[in-house]
């Protein structure tokens, strides 16, 4: 029989990449309804406007609290028909990851992902419970606004450089 060694086993090895949901918890909702009772009395066609943000708390031994902020807005020509806010959070152990990038893409990518669903269920039952008809929220591709937030903050700091060399040479 021959030993067999597993990849993380080996001498000098790195530690295996780990990313392991710990807690999903809702940190605070609300629902607002400004115009009741007389918005239900008004023909049900809204505009809506769908707020979603992420706040990351680095916590202790490699874990990290990623909160989801879901503000949904509903107006019937100029007034608001109410207002739906969720903060819907997960902590995340993350580990393993040598390379900060990579790590950092995990949680503003993959992690927002892992905890929207969450968002969205909570949302949904806000404005069901407040009596208006049902919202289904529509999937968010977390990935792409990553990537996009960090091709502008690239875009910006390459700005910055042009600029800053600009005014040196002047």
């Amino acid at each position: 029989m021959t030993d067999e060694t597993t990849p993380n086993a080996a001498a000098g090895a790195a530690p295996a990449r780990q990313v392991l949901l710990q807690k999903i918890y809702l940190k605070d909702a609300s629902l607002e309804v400004p115009l009741a009772p007389d918005v239900f009395t008004r023909q049900w066609q809204p505009q809506l406007d769908v707020q979603v943000n992420t706040e990351l708390k680095p916590l202790p031994q490699d874990h990290f609290q990623l909160m989801l902020s879901v503000t949904v807005t509903a107006k019937l020509g100029e007034d608001v028909a109410f207002l739906a806010e969720v903060h819907q959070a997960g902590v995340f152990i993350v580990r393993g990851f040598d390379n900060p990038a990579e790590k950092h893409a995990v949680l503003g990518a993959f992690c927002p992902g892992q905890v929207f669903p969450f968002a969205r269920d909570a949302i949904a039952d806000l404005v069901q419970r407040g009596g208006f008809p049902q919202l289904l929220l529509q999937p968010i591709n977390f990935e792409a606004l990553y990537v996009e937030h960090q091709q502008k903050a690239a875009a910006g700091r390459a700005q910055a450089d042009t600029n800053g060399a600009a005014l040196a040479t002047h």
